[in-house]
């Protein structure tokens, strides 16, 4: 029974009503504050690992993870694979031949980055045949011209299956009549869609047209590599590089979209600690709180320290208090920021189709819509976080209200 004392009291002190209604109200907000602190702490983490996972297997999932060039192009490019698929934390390897152009179709012109492709061993290092919305991507075949497009960059074209598109390169070609950019007719045999930036400017054409387009010698202009790990892509590319028999150059991910991956990582970090902010400030209240009721119970503690009642039994009484508002905050606000977190994509989704407006415009940002990811360890981070703040919050009160002494705290009484 002594020991249970402190629980008893203080869920008693807890739950009685107050003279003063402004300490009921203090000690409601505190708890309604660390409940919107964790809730909005998971919701919003979630979103930006929602974020940073549509950036690994979207964005990453379509470009190499890293890349080996060839002076003058790849001369064999199965050779090549086969060398470095051998490598430890190499998944798979595949051709690849870029050009940069400007299509054309009926009076409207977009930029595009036009990349060649072998069909069977894009398969494996892209998740690019998984999205297509029509056609196929088999139907790209060598001197058939066929290209797919992305979904945002053929309807800025007016572009449907079977129109011909024509692709102008910015290399000029000398003619009798002058000099000329060099054109091609191509057929759209399929158009994709992964939700990201990618749909706005790539085209894809088979390898051995872009050979020809780009006149290239060897068969590729470089080699994509996939790899088992992202983080481990700038040391691999650097050591196939070195060790690979013959003269090759290297690239990987981080220098091409390495920037917002660590823009996406910063930002969570810092949104994390401005939102934990929140929790603070409502830890603070469970201060104010506190000294608030042991200023109000000041004869009761009299009291209780005349029955007998120790300065540490008076402590931990305080302490039950003072965590149960913590414990109670953070228990709601982590049900509800799960919730969120696991619905706020339909709950957007259903706003922008009941509204008509687009949050996320794939034109501005990487994707068109709002991703989430739920981590359970960052929701076991940001309670324990919380649970910390409370109890730390509940230390000074608890030990100010043990050091009261009956005879002064009696003596107006």
């Amino acid at each position: 029974m002594k020991k249970s004392l402190p629980l008893l009291i203080g869920f008693r002190y807890l739950a009685a009503k107050r003279r003063n209604h402004f300490i009921s109200f203090i000690s409601a907000s505190s708890m309604v504050g660390m409940t919107l602190g964790v809730a909005v702490l998971i919701l919003v983490l979630s979103v930006m690992n929602g974020f940073d996972q549509e950036l690994r297997e979207r964005i990453l999932g379509m470009i190499p993870h890293g890349i080996i060039y060839e002076r003058g192009g790849v001369q064999d490019w199965h050779k090549l694979a086969e060398e470095v698929e051998k490598f430890p934390g190499v998944v798979a390897a595949a051709p690849l031949t870029r050009l940069q152009g400007m299509m054309a179709y009926q009076g409207r012109v977009q930029g595009a980055m036009v990349t060649g492709i072998d069909p069977e061993a894009e398969r494996r290092v892209s998740i690019l045949p998984d999205h297509m919305v029509e056609g196929e991507l088999s139907s790209l075949t060598a001197s058939g011209f066929n290209v797919v497009l992305g979904e945002i960059l053929a309807r800025r074209l007016n572009l449907v299956m079977g129109d011909k598109v024509t692709l102008m390169l910015p290399e000029a070609t000398l003619s009798p009549a002058g000099i000329l950019p060099r054109i091609k007719r191509l057929t759209v045999s399929g158009i994709f869609s992964v939700g990201a930036e990618l749909d706005a400017n790539l085209a894809v054409i088979h390898l051995a047209d872009a050979r020809k387009l780009a006149r290239l010698a060897g068969e590729a202009q470089a080699l994509r590599i996939k790899t088992e790990d992202l983080f481990i892509a700038p040391k691999l590319v650097w050591q196939l590089v070195s060790e690979v028999d013959g003269v090759y150059s290297g690239s990987d991910w981080t220098r091409t979209h390495g920037n917002l991956f660590q823009a996406i990582k910063m930002e969570k970090t810092m949104i994390g600690l401005l939102l934990l902010i929140i929790v603070a400030v409502a830890a603070f209240n469970i201060i104010a709180t506190l000294v608030m009721v042991v200023t109000d119970k000041q004869a009761d503690i009299a009291i209780l320290r005349t029955m007998g009642a120790t300065p540490r039994t008076i402590l931990q009484i305080f302490m039950v208090q003072g965590l149960a508002i913590g414990v109670v905050g953070v228990a709601l606000g982590t049900v509800l920021g799960i919730i969120g977190a696991l619905t706020v994509s339909d709950i957007i989704a259903w706003i922008e189709k009941i509204s008509g407006v687009q949050f996320l415009n794939s034109d501005v940002y990487f994707i068109s819509y709002l991703p989430s990811q739920l981590l359970w360890s960052d929701v076991a981070m940001i309670t324990s976080s919380a649970l910390v703040l409370s109890f730390l919050a509940t230390i000074y009160p608890a030990v100010r209200a043990s050091k009261i002494q009956p005879a002064e705290a009696l003596r107006y009484e």
